[in-house]
């Protein structure tokens, strides 16, 4: 008899329930008691997709026989990152040659025997040579390229993960308490793969706090993670400002090394040169400060990232090696996801050294809602550092005598259905928006959240409307990302940037008028017809206590 009896339950609980249970012989028998009870087929649907999806992930394909004529380019690219026998790469190779024949497959596997066995391409076999900035670059004389001039530091030491961790009204922002324990679980595995540093010393994490009143939260970003916090506060930063907010982040980063006497201090806290790597908030001033730290400390950024993990890189770029036909494995590289543009992939963004050129730290941008909150822990203890360094008064040359500030954000996270609208509304946008809000107030806990596209556009809202229209609502790759129970996309076509701030839903329900939207790939029910006509149905199904079935009789219309 299986834990969960199916028939005891409404659709919309069963999908979380359904998610974490991974035994396929637990959810047969489900599957019966539902034929055997009320026989619904959107329940029996549900978890057969799920028995589905565990015998997927159990079956384990061997590279040796299986057929690359069932395989995508990025199956493909997945299967061959993980062997290292380049007599079993070239007998794939062999195969799709013979079969589709596809360049882009072909390019995925002859780039990973390349990576093992370096490139044919041998060249001369002369090593890159050493040439003093002033000798390549006679001429430069422009302020914006002296970055070409950069060198590696002799003997450069890097540790630790920094985090910037970005306030509003006197508190850490959620982003910023979901990075730390990202950060604290990364460094965690660190420390016991690679035993610490290059000298056995493990390695931390460092909060960054900066503002006017961000002495009362040191103790809280410890709890949360850190090992050490490092603090500038000031009555001049109340708001955030680009310059002096990038001289503190970088002046921070740099004391103590081999910099220190051009300008930053001398501390007794830290005695390496920069951070290994850095983590940022995706928000609207934390793109802005990564970008401007990153490019202040000579290195390279990441941006908008939903991922991240520490491992070893293989390498035959020879601008990284050194010398054509070698391969290099890079270790302790900061692996950063981002959705890509292509619409169903992620691309993983490194920053890897190259010879004479460092590029350290390696920084990434993460996107609000990317990883779980953690609990905080009260015993933890930590180091807490106040910063002190000289502020520039040009830093400050531009007052602001009056702005307007939000008493709180729009935070969509944390309920367990959102309603989102897109720009299927585009017939009546006010009604449209109305529509939704009709429905978020039926449930007992919702939120409304909205699609770039109706944000970006150029409706002309009514009312009381108008007033929910903003960025701080809208849900995807540049927004916040939710993981509610239910889901209900209306008018949403579904691209990848949206997909990223809600795919890990536990039942998506879409409804567009247009069959071959992208979004019916990814949504558990698909309700093809106008938003105006099947909304109201929702809203009172909901009222009624008939979601399930409501969605299901639309779902068959």
């Amino acid at each position: 008899m299986p834990e969960i009896d199916p028939t005891d339950h409404e659709i919309a609980e069963l999908g979380p329930k359904i998610k974490d249970i991974d035994d396929a012989d637990e959810l047969r028998e489900m599957l019966e008691l539902e034929a055997d009870g009320e026989d619904r087929a959107p329940v029996k649907t549900l978890v057969e997709s799920r028995i589905e999806k565990l015998e997927e992930d159990d079956a384990e394909i061997d590279p040796e026989s299986v057929d690359l004529s069932d395989l995508t380019v990025a199956d493909i690219a997945n299967l061959v990152r993980d062997i290292d026998d380049t007599d079993v790469l070239r007998e794939m190779l062999e195969r799709e040659q013979d079969g589709q024949d596809r360049k882009t497959a072909k390019g995925q596997i002859e780039d990973r025997i390349e990576s093992i066995e370096g490139s044919d391409d041998e060249g001369d076999g002369a090593q890159l040579e050493y040439v003093p900035p002033e000798e390549k670059h006679p001429d430069l004389d422009h302020p914006t390229a002296d970055k070409q001039w950069v060198e590696r530091l002799e003997d450069a030491e890097y540790r630790d993960m920094w985090v910037y961790c970005e306030t509003q009204h006197g508190e850490l922002i959620d982003v910023s308490m979901e990075m730390l324990g990202k950060a604290r679980q990364l460094m965690d595995d660190y420390n016991d793969r690679y035993g610490g540093d290059e000298d056995g010393e493990p390695e931390d994490v460092v909060a960054v706090l900066v503002g006017d009143s961000v002495s009362d939260l040191t103790e809280q970003v410890i709890e949360f993670g850190a090992d050490r916090v490092v603090s500038l506060e000031d009555d001049r930063l109340e708001r955030f400002r680009h310059k002096p907010y990038t001289e503190i982040f970088c002046s921070m980063a740099r004391a103590g090394g081999q910099v220190a006497d051009e300008g930053h201090e001398d501390v007794d806290w830290k005695d390496y040169d920069e951070p290994r790597y850095t983590v940022f908030p995706a928000t609207n001033n934390g793109r802005d400060l990564s970008a401007l730290v990153q490019g202040e400390l000579d290195s390279g950024l990441a941006s908008d990232c939903s991922g991240l993990y520490i491992e070893e890189a293989m390498i035959s770029n020879p601008a990284k090696t050194g010398n054509p036909g070698d391969s290099k494995e890079f270790e302790r590289i900061l692996h950063m996801k981002r959705p890509d543009f292509s619409g169903f992939e992620y691309s993983t963004i490194l920053c890897i050294d190259k010879p004479f050129r460092d590029f350290h730290p390696q920084g990434a941008s993460v996107i609000p809602g990317s990883f779980d909150r953690p609990e905080p822990d009260p015993e933890r203890e930590g180091e807490v550092v106040e910063y002190e360094m000289d502020l520039d008064d040009d830093w400050f040359a531009v007052d602001v005598t009056e702005f307007d500030t939000l008493d709180s954000g729009v935070d969509l996270t944390g309920h367990d259905v959102v309603v989102a609208m897109g720009r299927g509304i585009g017939d009546s946008p006010t009604e449209g928006i109305e529509l939704g809000l009709d429905l978020v107030d039926a449930f007992d806990d919702a939120a409304f959240g909205l699609s770039r596209g109706v944000i970006t556009s150029s409706y002309n809202f009514e009312g009381h409307v108008e007033s929910y229209i903003g960025e701080d609502r809208q849900i995807g790759e540049s927004g916040q990302v939710v993981e509610p129970d239910v889901y209900v996309a209306a008018g949403i076509s579904g691209a990848i940037q949206h997909k990223v701030g809600m795919d890990e839903s536990d039942t998506i329900i879409a409804i567009n008028s247009d069959p071959d939207a992208d979004i019916r790939g990814f949504s558990d029910y698909f309700v093809e017809g106008d938003l105006f006509e099947v909304l109201p149905r929702l809203t009172e199904a909901v009222e009624a206590g008939e979601l399930a079935t409501a969605v299901a009789e639309a779902s068959d219309d």
